[in-house]
């Protein structure tokens, strides 16, 4: 691996020193900042069936994952450590079936703050992902979540980044 010719460190979360930081963000300008992100659930065609046709036994488990994914986020700062807690302006979470097996989870956090929301956005997925699988292990354990991945960003410093290919 190539040394660094810089002093400064090549992750923002340590320090020159090698050691764990928060990062200081207090110079950054408020702007308003934006994330989506995705994640996928496989499952049985019959467990999507159940889903999308609200025969799941624990209850509405679209809406109980919404709720979920928006409470996640709002907390990620006590999940992702060194993440600053922020004021979120909003959190939206949407699904498509993708029938035979795949359910899709989009997440979008919006803040005007000094840092942006991306973990945000993907905590929101992955919980989102999370609470599906634990409504319908019992009727399917071998679902599968992933890829759980950054779709875009905007506002702060480094403008605005799309995933290509999406």
């Amino acid at each position: 691996m190539k040394a660094r010719r810089r002093n400064k460190p090549a992750l923002t979360h340590i320090d020159a020193a090698g050691r764990a930081r928060m990062v200081d963000v207090s110079s950054k300008l408020v702007t308003t900042r934006e994330a989506r992100a995705s994640a996928e659930i496989r499952m049985k065609p019959a467990t999507l069936g159940a889903i999308t046709g609200g025969r799941v036994t624990k209850g509405d488990v679209l809406a109980t994952a919404r709720i979920a994914g928006i409470l996640a986020a709002k907390r990620t700062h006590e999940l992702i450590p060194l993440c600053h807690a922020l004021p979120l302006d909003s959190v939206g979470i949407e699904f498509e079936a993708r029938p035979p097996r795949t359910l899709g989870i989009r997440s979008t956090a919006r803040v005007s703050a000094r840092t942006g929301v991306e973990m945000e956005a993907l905590v929101a997925a992955s919980v989102a992902a999370l609470t599906i699988y634990d409504m319908c292990k019992a009727i399917d354990r071998g679902m599968t979540i992933g890829p759980v991945r950054l779709i875009e960003k905007s506002g702060g410093r480094s403008g605005t980044w799309r995933r290509a290919g999406r």
